[in-house]
């Protein structure tokens, strides 16, 4: 009895801390990439940085502002473009679609979800830019295809697998009894779907939007191969942009012997940690609030 008390102290002490070690990697990573930066912040203020739109590592200027315009603006067309298609599609696939056509298309779902990142970006550099530079063209602009469009369409692509899903899930989740109610009043499915589904599954919904935001915000290959890779402020859709993801997969490994490049670059992946983690917070915790309301 008493190995087998011991034995299942030792278990429950190596889940523990297995469990504190996964946890710890965020703040790990946290107080690294701040480590890191701490040369360039000790010369500059983080405002400075965030607010100077130069960028001449060879003389010392390390403007981060078109890098989070672009990082910003090409994640809000993604956002714009995927959300409602994404909450329409599901929608029709947990109310009015079959068991079997929702069972075999989340099969599909999942695979784009498990897709490569070079796979979208390779599809954005065959069809995306030559159909974005034939609409500008169209409407007046000369414009290469490599834009802050394109970027946007393929992140859309890339993150409706995920809001698709999750929301699938959060809708299915709702109790019958709510949809019963609701039909026996006298109302339409679509009425019960926009006033009864919608507001009782809210925290859920938010929950999918925030992490396809947070996945898009954080995507490196397949903008950094539509987007245009250019450290400028886009003015229009049609303008090159240079989102923090691809500025450091571009940079990293090269031309580290200028001073502060490394730690301008450490500057910029602690930027999008921070963001990115804030996003992934609020979905957890509106997930809790949806499961504790339940």
């Amino acid at each position: 009895m008493r190995w087998r008390y011991l034995k299942d102290r030792g278990n429950t002490a190596g889940m523990k801390a297995a469990l504190i070690f996964a946890n710890s990697l965020f703040f790990l990573m946290l107080i690294g990439l701040y480590y890191k930066s701490r040369p360039i912040l000790a010369l500059k203020s983080l405002s400075h940085l965030l607010g100077s739109s130069v960028w001449l590592p060879t003389q010392g200027q390390f403007g981060f502002y078109p890098f989070i315009v672009g990082t910003v603006e090409v994640t809000l067309i993604a956002m714009i473009l995927a959300v409602p298609t994404c909450l329409l599609a599901a929608v029709w696939l947990a109310e009015y679609s079959s068991r079997r056509f929702r069972e075999a298309l989340r099969v599909v779902i999942d695979l784009m979800a498990g897709i490569p990142s070079v796979i979208y970006g390779l599809f954005g550099v065959i069809v995306i830019v030559p159909l974005v530079r034939d609409v500008g063209r169209a409407l007046g602009r000369q414009t290469t295809g490599y834009t802050l469009l394109a970027g946007g369409v393929i992140l859309a692509v890339m993150v409706a697998p995920i809001i698709i899903s999750v929301s699938v899930e959060v809708l299915r989740a709702v109790p019958m009894e709510a949809r019963e109610t609701s039909l026996a009043l006298g109302i339409t499915k679509w009425a019960a779907v926009r006033h009864v589904l919608f507001k009782s599954a809210r925290h859920g919904l938010l929950s999918a939007v925030v992490l396809g935001f947070a996945r898009a915000f954080g995507e490196t290959i397949a903008v950094l191969m539509v987007v245009g890779n250019v450290a400028r402020v886009p003015h229009s859709l049609f303008d090159p942009a240079y989102p923090l993801p691809a500025l450091i997969a571009n940079n990293y490994g090269e031309m580290m012997s200028i001073p502060l490049y490394d730690s301008a670059l450490m500057l910029a992946a602690l930027i999008l940690l921070v963001v990115v983690g804030v996003f992934h917070m609020v979905a957890h915790l509106a997930l809790y609030r949806m499961e504790k309301g339940s």
